[in-house]
């Protein structure tokens, strides 16, 4: 960390347990997923510092997070929630997540069983 308070990306958004790993971190900014103040950044050795705003573009959501402090270990959840104020807005009433979808196959038109292949062997004459 830096004397006036700024840290790698990557390494602040372990300690944010906003990811599992680092190199999950370095991957999610290289990839193009996270904003710092409105720009994109691509590189993960990019200085945040208290006051930046991040956009995380994660799997199914968005995270938009403000920096209170830097990090200077990955401790508990309580702790890590103390990096950060969560901006991120509510969900509309009406959009939440679509419901289960139904499965693919029909039930029996997946992979045969062991006793529908034996008996195709027994018709295939491989007895």
């Amino acid at each position: 960390m830096g004397a006036d308070g700024r840290q790698r990306i990557d390494k602040w958004l372990f300690f944010a347990r906003v990811v599992k790993s680092r190199s999950l971190a370095a991957r999610l900014a290289q990839a193009g997923r996270v904003r710092v103040n409105r720009n994109k950044i691509d590189q993960a050795a990019h200085q945040v510092r208290p006051g930046d705003v991040l956009t995380i573009t994660l799997d199914r959501r968005i995270l938009v997070y403000r920096i209170l402090a830097s990090g200077e270990r990955r401790g508990p959840a309580d702790e890590a929630r103390l990096l950060y104020e969560d901006l991120t807005p509510p969900a509309r009433p009406g959009s939440a997540e679509p419901p289960a979808l139904r499965p693919l196959r029909e039930p029996g038109a997946g992979r045969p069983t062991k006793k529908d292949r034996r008996a195709l062997d027994r018709w295939r004459g491989e007895e």
